[in-house]
């Protein structure tokens, strides 16, 4: 413990006491807390102020003995603290080390579990609800929430056959091309078991949670809801929205809904015109992504996308997961909170590198010359903020884009077209007539993928007409 550590003052792994409570109560709250978690410090001798005021020597090792009693009288399970006497200036402090606990959840004998779970956020100590404390349990035996069976429905052999075509159509939409397209394998039942989308029991097969999330089937909260604010506050409607259905078909429509109501500015490559969102779209949707794949839905509540004057926020029930801290994170720390959904993301290639995404995102939005995504671990959620450029710094950006009048493979991925994609390659075709995947994604800075995504989907809608094999294939208009 150092007097820079101190003076950062509490946080969600570190509180202080002037000196020991004569009530062990008041601070094996914390003691439980920083169990549950990732682990903390509780500092006998700083004050409030952060002031180091010491212990007095001749009390240090008898203090020692009285917390170490009181973790082993009021803990469950037991907790095994590191408690030593540590000299900062010229005052002596106690430090109470606890881990992260392998057996959650801690709780207060006295007050049993459900009035004696305790957990932190920020530099405070809670309570933890009844949902927390089931996520707990599935935490530590390394399961999910969403690879439990869900008692309360039925699958047939219909379904999961109607399961399994939708989830092909949609993972052949996000292939890079044709080619790749056709050697997507439509999944199995086996496949959903393994994922622990469904599961067997006494040859029967059940549907999981991750089965009953993916399809949407818990109504009001089976939805992402989105909203546009005016202001900075969660003050005055714009506008809003709440999508149902396919989970994945609810983070497209999430993130077009995102798309639809972001400033774009232009550039200028070559004698041509290109519009560019104001915001990175490939870490836009990775976000909502993210937001769902982590999800807890024991919380009974619901992934947020707000737009505000000022930034994008999504939020997502839950908080970090055990072992997970915000720096890790932006490192490539990779930890998944629900395992059905997460392995169904993969096969549909909404999901393409565990860890990836963080670091990935942070690169594009400096790229952009935006503010650092804000992460904020709220406990019971996690929120991400991703803060919009202000007028000025988009006319900057603007213009030193026009004056290089190229930019990187990774930002031609996320240069895309005004409002609505389709209206863009409609406009497209109109003009130059029938054309191929390579020549829209070159004109719209979109990737390969995304562009044969959107015109497979237009050819479905009757829109367009694709006439060829896979190599000469063309686009037209209807």
């Amino acid at each position: 413990m150092t007097i820079e550590e101190i003076l950062r003052g509490e946080s969600k792994d570190l509180e202080f006491k002037e000196k020991l409570p004569e009530d062990s109560k008041k601070y094996m709250k914390t003691i439980v807390a920083f169990s549950n978690g990732d682990g903390g410090r509780l500092i006998i001798g700083v004050n409030d102020d952060r002031e180091v005021v010491g212990v007095e020597q001749t009390a240090v090792f008898s203090m020692i003995d009285k917390i170490t009693n009181a973790i082993s009288d009021s803990c469950e399970p037991l907790i095994i603290p590191d408690i030593a006497p540590q000299a900062v200036g010229d005052k002596t402090v106690i430090v109470v080390e606890i881990s992260a606990g392998r057996q959650r959840p801690y709780y207060l004998k006295s007050l049993g579990m459900d009035k004696g779970t305790f957990i932190r956020t920020a530099g405070s100590t809670r309570l933890a609800d009844r949902p927390f404390i089931q996520e707990m349990y599935y935490e530590d035996e390394n399961r999910s929430f969403d690879n439990v069976v869900n008692k309360d429905i039925e699958v047939t052999d219909a379904d999961i056959k109607s399961f399994c075509e939708d989830m092909k159509k949609e993972a052949q939409r996000n292939c890079m091309d044709e080619k790749d397209a056709k050697k997507v394998k439509t999944p199995t039942k086996n496949n959903l078991i393994t994922w622990g989308i469904l599961k067997e029991e006494n040859g029967v097969v059940r549907p999981t949670y991750a089965y009953y999330y993916l399809r949407g089937l818990d109504g009001v909260m089976s939805q992402i809801q989105c909203a546009v604010f005016k202001g900075n506050t969660r003050g005055i409607f714009v506008d809003k929205r709440e999508y149902e259905g396919n989970l994945w078909e609810q983070v497209e429509q999430a993130y077009q809904f995102v798309l639809r109501n972001i400033h774009l500015g232009a550039r200028i490559k070559g004698i041509h015109r290109q519009d560019v969102y104001e915001l990175p779209p490939e870490s836009i949707r990775e976000l909502i992504i993210n937001a769902v794949v982590n999800c807890s839905f024991l919380q009974r509540s619901l992934v947020q996308v707000a737009i505000y004057d000022n930034r994008l926020e999504i939020s997502s029930p839950g908080g970090l997961m055990p072992g997970v801290t915000i720096e890790k994170m932006k490192e490539g720390f990779s930890k998944v909170r629900n395992h059905g959904i997460a392995n169904a993301f993969v096969y549909m290639n909404l999901i393409e590198q565990w860890g990836s995404g963080i670091p990935k995102i942070l690169a594009q939005t400096k790229e952009y010359g935006l503010p650092e995504v804000e992460f904020i671990d709220m406990g019971i959620a996690l929120r991400v903020n991703m803060y919009r450029a202000l007028p000025e710094d988009e006319k900057q950006a603007i213009k030193a884009s026009n004056k290089k009048q190229a930019i990187s493979d990774n930002s031609k991925r996320q240069t895309i077209k005004a409002s609505d994609s389709r209206t863009m390659f409609t406009e497209y075709m109109s003009q130059h007539g029938a054309s191929t995947t390579a020549e829209m994604a070159e004109f719209s800075g979109l990737s390969p993928q995304r562009t044969r995504a959107i015109l497979s989907k237009m050819v479905d809608d009757g829109i367009i007409i694709a006439e060829g094999s896979n190599k000469t294939r063309k686009y037209r208009l209807q």
